[in-house]
């Protein structure tokens, strides 16, 4: 992201304004004061309309602002109010008038070569210290083809941004983040005709069917990656809408070995936790240099704990004494450094010394229990197995007692498939959520971000009767605050 000036003329700045909005690719600085100091005749008049709020547009040409009022042109009119909104927002010096904003580097060449033959210019500046850029996820709900991301990228991005807008420093997380979550969707929701119905619901959503849940298309990705995870995972188990001897179980069966189900459902939880320190550590980095990453209980200092306490964790499972030192060091060193961090954000003395203490308890306690919290995978995954086993069960009691058990048999399979596909879906999408929210995000981000919100207004090339019905109003300018230094 880069910082931008677009500087023009007086007489050019309309023109190079209406451009850069229909260019969607810069977001323009608006006047901290706001208000009726810069309110124009374009937004007095619409105003007076009382009409319903209509979609902006923005005429190519100055209009005549009495003739819209008189046709009700709620749409141009609001358009020009947005227009006269960033003129008033404008730095002014003589006959030059100039506006700060941010547009991505990618664009900025393509944006300042747009501008340029309406008169204006987009000029590079260096970004302000302390000042963060607003963030631009690739395929985040925006349509501009410089942004364009792949559609299996463009149908993870909710994943992140329901969470929260990524600090523009830190790493972009959506597809690791994607896949995580269909991995871990795949072993709670693990039956291959179950995966395969999903499959075939993000088809029927690729295809635009039904047409009601045609806005949910864009994610077809997402839901056909969720049901192959969980396609595969139901041919590692052996089941097919339930233990039907289908197929052949090639891994486990969780109602038979749960203890090894869950052993590897934590082991994952281990090992994604220590991608997300990872990850930590590197946002912390780029966020305030090496300082910060170094003491942050989601930096070095975290990481370490981490690691020393997993380290222990192999002196009780294997039962050697080296393990348990190394361990033991490894964790002090860590709540050493993490302690540090956190009595420097205290007001000191023996409060703040009572206070770090127990944000270091509290450390310990959590990475215990963020770990343990993925025995979830296991345990969800034994529910459906058991629904799956139920279901079948009973379609197999009725299937040998005569014509109408027969019956009673095929509805019971249908209707009890129905139920567990229904439930378990639900159930494991929403704990997936809840894994990859507090137990990865948590450590992936300290703060948030700000989303990159480009100005675009469509621009209607096309005089209408309006634009032609006489000259511009322009006895009535934008009210202009006071001058601004950028």
């Amino acid at each position: 992201m880069r910082r931008v000036a677009i500087v023009a003329p007086e007489p050019a700045l309309r023109e190079s304004l209406v451009r850069i909005a229909e260019a969607d690719c810069v977001e323009i600085d608006l006047a901290g004061d706001g208000g009726p100091e810069i309110r124009g005749p374009a937004a007095t008049r619409l105003q007076r309309l009382r009409a319903e709020p209509a979609q902006p547009v923005l005429s190519e040409a100055a209009p005549d602002l009495d003739a819209l009022e008189r046709e009700g042109r709620t749409d141009l009119l609001a358009g020009e109010a947005q227009l006269e909104e960033r003129l008033g927002s404008a730095v002014r010096h003589g006959a030059v008038a100039a506006l700060a904003g941010w547009c991505p580097e990618t664009e900025v060449g393509a944006t300042a070569a747009r501008i340029a033959s309406a008169g204006g210019a987009l000029v590079p500046l260096r970004t302000p210290r302390g000042v963060d850029p607003p963030t631009l996820l690739t395929g985040a709900g925006t349509s501009h083809p410089g942004y364009a991301a792949t559609t299996v990228r463009r149908s993870f991005t909710p994943l992140v941004t329901t969470y929260g807008t990524v600090p523009y420093a830190d790493l972009d997380p959506t597809m690791a983040a994607g896949i995580v979550y269909v991995v871990m969707f795949g072993l709670m929701f693990g039956d291959a005709g179950h995966g395969l119905l999903l499959v075939a619901i993000a088809l029927l959503l690729r295809a635009g069917r039904p047409r009601r849940l045609a806005a949910l298309r864009p994610l077809w990705p997402f839901v056909a990656g969720a049901g192959l995870a969980a396609t595969v995972a139901g041919v590692a188990y052996g089941e097919f809408f339930g233990p039907t001897g289908v197929l052949p179980v090639l891994w486990l069966e969780p109602l038979e070995e749960p203890m090894r189900l869950l052993a590897a459902a934590v082991g994952l939880g281990a090992v994604l936790l220590a991608v997300a320190y990872a990850a930590g550590i590197v946002n912390r980095w780029r966020e305030g240099g090496p300082a910060v990453a170094l003491y942050a209980t989601t930096g070095i200092a975290g990481a370490a704990l981490y690691l020393g306490l997993a380290v222990i964790a192999g002196y009780v499972w294997l039962g050697q004494a080296a393990y348990g030192v190394v361990g033991a060091v490894i964790a002090v060193v860590g709540l050493g450094l993490a302690g540090v961090g956190l009595y420097a954000t205290t007001a000191g003395g023996p409060g703040g010394a009572v206070q770090t203490g127990i944000q270091l308890f509290d450390a310990v306690v959590r990475i215990g229990s963020n770990v343990v919290s993925f025995a979830r995978l296991a345990a969800f995954g034994l529910t459906h197995a058991a629904l799956g086993a139920i279901v079948w069960d009973g379609t197999t009691a009725l299937a040998g007692r005569g014509p109408v058990a027969v019956v009673a048999a095929v509805l019971v399979f249908l209707l009890g498939n129905a139920l567990a596909f229904s439930l378990e879906a639900l159930v494991a999408g929403v704990q997936a959520l809840r894994l990859e929210f507090y137990e990865l995000f948590s450590r992936l981000f300290e703060g948030e971000g700000r989303a990159f919100r480009p100005w675009h207004l469509p621009v209607e090339h096309i005089a209408g009767s309006a634009t032609a019905a006489g000259p511009p109003a322009t006895a009535e300018p934008v009210r202009r605050g006071p001058a601004r230094e950028e």
